[in-house]
């Protein structure tokens, strides 16, 4: 039998963003009814048992409640401790526990901790944070649907899904932490309030990906290159200097107009020294790792992502193969 894990994430969507920038509240309500509309899309597809990971709002339990869904939803057994590894720790168990599938709801934030969990499993990111980049902006009832299928592999995983790249951060030549979509480097001693929404005291950005129609800091890159997520190339830029400007949202509402020193194309398993220290690391937009004075730190990028579910490519396939055609 076929096991979709899920992973909804109770304080997605509610950073100092909301204050500092124009994003609106993303209420658990809503990713009550998100998780509803997906159990129907799985339990259309044959998918009967899902796992998920428990919370204060009990995200799951809720949207179970008077759903038609013929699926069987338990939570699996974990100590809780309201912060970010939670999700990391619900990632691996479900991946050890058999899940063939996790469907996660938060944003680039909360994709980051899956990730560190497990990338042997598809993932299906569905937006509900702030700055989102990595997770897909889709509606609930067909990404049951595209999740379903890669999970009972009616649809083979080689032609839905892609692996992306990440990005390694390295102290000594040792993997400390990962990003999904882009660090940067704070030039600052403490980490404080989590999300970077000023860039005065950013010095470089390394990203995975880069789009024009982007938001966040992999905006700024979207202005002067295009890298896809599923192309595993990166984008080195150091900022400061007067030669030219680039004005990106970097928040919902917030525009800045960023100077652009040199930019470099990153291959796989190339490693850029951090210029400064002491200095902060965010990651995936949130400070994260603080560097001492004098310390020896490589951002390198690396092809061992996690697998990602491409809906559209699912249903396509689906498509092909007549999956939803019945004579």
């Amino acid at each position: 039998m076929s096991t979709v894990g899920i992973i909804a994430n109770p304080v997605s969507g509610k950073d100092i963003r909301r204050l500092v920038a124009h994003g609106s509240v993303f209420d658990n309500q809503e990713k009550v009814r998100i998780v509803r509309r997906m159990l129907m899309g799985l339990a259309q597809v044959g998918v009967r048992r899902v796992v998920y990971m428990p919370d204060y709002y009990a995200i799951v339990e809720r949207a179970g409640r008077g759903c038609q869904a013929s699926v069987d939803a338990t939570a699996i057994n974990m100590h809780m401790e309201n912060s970010q590894d939670d999700s990391t720790r619900a990632a691996s168990l479900m991946a050890d526990g058999g899940a063939t599938c996790l469907i996660v709801l938060g944003g680039d934030g909360t994709c980051r901790a899956v990730a560190k969990g497990t990338t042997r499993v598809p993932l299906l990111p569905i937006s509900t944070g702030t700055n989102n980049v990595f997770p897909w902006m889709v509606e609930a009832s067909i990404a049951g649907l595209a999740a379903g299928l890669i999970a009972t592999g009616r649809v083979p995983a080689d032609e839905g899904t892609y692996r992306s790249s990440c990005l390694e951060v390295l102290f000594d030549d040792v993997v400390r932490d990962i990003a999904l979509v882009d660090v940067a480097v704070y030039r600052d001693t403490f980490i404080a309030s989590r999300a970077i929404w000023d860039l005065e005291k950013v010095s470089q950005i390394f990203m995975t990906r880069c789009r024009p129609d982007s938001i966040g800091l992999s905006a700024i890159g979207g202005q002067l290159r295009t890298i896809l997520p599923e192309q595993h190339a990166g984008l080195h830029l150091c900022l400061g200097g007067d030669h030219r400007r680039v004005t990106a949202a970097i928040a919902p509402g917030l525009f800045q107009s960023v100077p652009v020193k040199s930019e470099v194309l990153m291959q796989v398993g190339e490693m850029i020294a951090v210029a400064d220290s002491p200095c902060v690391l965010a990651l995936d937009g949130e400070r994260e790792v603080e560097v001492g004075r004098g310390g020896r730190v490589l951002i390198r990028l690396s092809e061992s992502g996690p697998q990602v579910v491409d809906v559209r490519r699912t249903m396509d396939c689906a498509q092909k193969l007549g999956v939803f055609v019945h004579l």
